[in-house]
């Protein structure tokens, strides 16, 4: 027993409306992954080195190194962080040399504008087997590769070096911190010193004798280069606080830095001011969700920090890279509401009724069910094709625009009432503002408020959805909606607001 003709074509409507929001997606998302290849595909092959196999000749006696790995899902997000950090501290006049520790895989233009352009030191480096894979986890697994710090230590030809991660951002110059001991690093909470920065003494007798304990498997609590370092520096919390020298000296020994030097943003967000009352407030650090790492488009104004990398990287690098996707997408989201526009005419043909009995339950069910997830469709799509690293101005524009340019194609496909559909688009414009308030006295008032927003919100957002559902079933229930292609449809009151 096959289905009813007009049901047939009402589920063939929903079907094209659902096939049409797929196609443009999966058309932004190809062109988003041919601009990636064009900027990414090359792997770079181990450069000719000089000073024993540590790249090209150093400027200064002392360094900041970072590291890059290839293999993760966020490689190019990764990439694109380490060149903002690095150029963030050329800009606070660092006077040292830029070090990355980059694995033989990273690709040749990126090592290439890192160099060139950023004036940065790149090193190759082969990857160090990690014995304590079987103990990550998950998403742990992308720190499979985060052993690589330990290249840090055979960068002998400078006196101190600063290891320091991607995620932080510098608001001041920090070079005091070579004037530090043989290790010191931070600790971010009671236990366990953070390794997102530390200062080292390299030493390839120090790196000889770390890769020996890999070899051995010797205990790691986290199976990451955080555990591994916790257990060759296990009474670091009983060593004294650093504090710099007045006559520029050196420090003999391991220090603990003071928490200044590694705030973890979390603390910011109770206050919405920095005031960290060991040693300067200097760097800035995002342990948390990999999810909410400044660097996203999505991370302003949840996260109002997120606003301090991207103003970095506006000064320092720009965002040339996202440009020719913005612009896809954007010609895309004005295609999708012009073609819907067009099309509307024609659109209620695909439903036409051939006879004039009613549908079953089931099957007015099912296309009640293709409207909902057309909708859903419709505020989650455009999320996902939109590049990570964009500016959250940006981000947040497009994202909205993508919103309504598909819900538009909704609304004309099932003939929804347009602000029914869009009171969640105008209630997240509303949140976005609600959150990006400036003046909050501090963090409790700014969640108090966004849950009252949040909660006065709700009763609309349900009565929208109670009018989709009372709109399709009336959609579903008047004949005179959806007329025979072979006879002239009889204009009614509800065909008259259309």
């Amino acid at each position: 027993m096959g289905w009813p003709p007009a049901a047939a074509s009402r589920i063939a409507a929903a079907a094209a409306i659902l096939c049409l929001l797929l196609a443009s997606a999966w058309a932004a998302s190809a062109a988003a992954a041919e601009h990636g290849q064009q900027r990414a595909l090359v792997a770079v092959q181990p450069q000719p080195t000089t000073q024993g196999g540590l790249g090209p000749r150093r400027h200064h006696r002392h360094a900041y190194a970072a590291m890059m790995y290839m293999g993760t899902p966020r490689d190019y997000e990764f990439y694109v962080a380490v060149r903002v950090m690095m150029r963030s501290l050329a800009s606070l006049g660092a006077d040292a040399d830029r070090v990355l520790i980059a694995s033989a895989d990273v690709p040749r233009d990126w090592v290439r504008a890192m160099r060139e352009e950023d004036g940065m030191r790149v090193v190759i480096v082969e990857n160090l087997r990690n014995p304590y894979e079987g103990n990550l986890g998950g998403m742990n697994r992308r720190f499979k590769l985060t052993l690589n710090k330990l290249y840090a230590w055979s960068l002998v030809d400078y006196e101190r070096v600063v290891m320091i991660d991607s995620d932080n951002i510098f608001l001041h110059n920090t070079d005091e911190l070579f004037q530090c001991g043989q290790f010191c690093a931070v600790f971010i909470n009671p236990c366990y010193f953070h390794t997102g920065l530390f200062v080292l003494q390299p030493s390839m007798d120090v790196f000889k004798s770390m890769l020996h304990d890999l070899e051995i498997g010797r205990d790691n609590s986290d199976g990451a280069d955080q555990g591994f370092l916790v257990g060759c520096y296990p009474d670091l919390l009983d060593k004294p606080l650093f504090h710099p020298p007045e006559n520029g000296t050196k420090l003999n020994g391991t220090y603990r830095l003071p928490l200044g030097y590694q705030m973890d943003a979390s603390y910011y967000y109770l206050k919405l001011h920095w005031h960290v009352p060991c040693g300067p407030n200097s760097v800035i650090t995002f342990p948390s969700a990999p999810w909410f790492k400044p660097w996203y488009w999505w991370s302003w104004p949840i996260l109002p920090l997120g606003l301090s990398w991207h103003k970095q990287r506006w000064d320092d690098l720009g965002y040339a890279a996202e440009i020719p996707v913005v612009l896809i997408e954007l010609l895309m989201y004005i295609a999708i509401i012009a073609i819907t526009r067009l099309a509307r005419p024609q659109m209620t043909k695909l439903c036409y009724n051939r006879r004039p009995e009613k549908q079953g339950a089931l099957v007015q069910g099912l296309i009640k069910l293709a409207a909902i997830v057309a909708m859903v469709a419709a505020y989650t799509i455009p999320f996902f094709i939109i590049p990570c690293t964009v500016h959250p101005i940006i981000g947040w524009s497009l994202y909205l625009f993508g919103v309504l340019a598909f819900s538009s194609a909704v609304i004309n496909a099932f003939l929804l009432p347009p602000l029914a559909v869009l009171t969640a688009w105008l209630g997240m414009v509303g949140m976005l503002f609600v959150m990006a308030y400036p003046w909050y006295h501090d963090g409790i008032a700014r969640i108090l408020v966004v849950v009252a927003y949040a909660f006065c919100s709700a009763p609309f957002l349900w009565a929208s959805l109670v009018r989709v559902i009372d709109s399709l079933q009336t959609m579903l229930e008047r004949d005179p909606y959806f007329p025979r292609l072979s006879e002239p449809a009889q204009e009614t009151e509800f065909s008259k607001l259309f």
